[in-house]
């Protein structure tokens, strides 16, 4: 008769370690210390990312850029954005590794054909991930995205914009994501450059109660273009010199 007290443990796991990462792998985020906190070291591919934000567009390229110039040097398909809250500004994406070229933007009528158009995308091979500017979805429709990002041999990218919900609403605690953020900024002071990080709410493992302050100067790649765009300026102004950058 078999010993109970040799039991196979291998699928258990401490409860304040960090959970494994998605069965279909995971990509850099391109901030080392979020990396360091997320399971597997990464994004998730084939898994919800819900990003909670004060404002639609609060720090959503910061966060993203690093990682998904990263993902499209490394495979092919567009980068579907479902109605984001502003048209991206191309020139400032390929400063940061993000050909605007890759990008596909849908803007749609209402939440429910936002929804339709997240879900179409998500079950096409060829794209890569989506983005999608959600502010009312529901759990139940937020499951259903999941799903067909995991759908495939190698799954998609999938991001959910939306609100920091309510004190007492049912999205405050409950959600499909396997990764929940919130966007934090602060006020820069002479003291510290850190303007910006990340709180995560949700993981497979331990809650981290602290922020994760990722100060990448996202201000230094866009310099170049900032730079020759002001020479321009200067000259239609009949001025000699451009300024000069802080930072540059």
């Amino acid at each position: 008769m078999p010993d109970a007290r040799r039991a196979d443990v291998s699928d258990l796991r401490h409860a304040d370690a960090v959970g494994q990462a998605s069965p279909l792998g995971v990509w850099p985020s391109g901030h080392a210390l979020l990396d360091a906190a997320l399971p597997g070291g990464g994004w998730p591919w084939g898994g919800l990312v819900q990003v909670l934000q004060s404002h639609p567009l609060q720090r959503v390229w910061s966060l993203l850029a690093p990682g998904l110039a990263g993902a499209l040097r490394g495979r092919s398909g567009p980068l579907v954005l479902v109605n984001p809250p502003a048209e991206p500004f191309g020139p400032a994406l390929a400063l940061q590794g993000v050909p605007p070229q890759r990008l596909l933007w849908v803007r749609t009528p209402d939440a429910v054909s936002a929804l339709w158009a997240a879900e179409q995308a998500l079950r096409c091979p060829q794209v890569l991930a989506v983005l999608a500017w959600l502010p009312a979805a529901r759990a139940d429709a937020l499951r259903r995205l999941q799903v067909a990002a995991r759908g495939g041999h190698t799954g998609r990218g999938l991001f959910a914009f939306g609100p920091l919900p309510l004190p007492g609403q049912a999205g405050e605690a409950s959600s499909p994501a396997v990764l929940r953020l919130q966007v934090i900024d602060a006020a820069v002071t002479a003291a510290t450059r850190a303007d910006w990080g990340v709180r995560i709410l949700k993981r497979r493992g331990p809650p981290l109660e602290q922020v994760l302050w990722l100060n990448q100067a996202i201000k230094r790649p866009l310099a170049p273009y900032l730079s020759a765009q002001a020479a321009i300026k200067n000259v239609a102004n009949g001025e000699s010199a451009p300024p000069q950058l802080v930072g540059a």
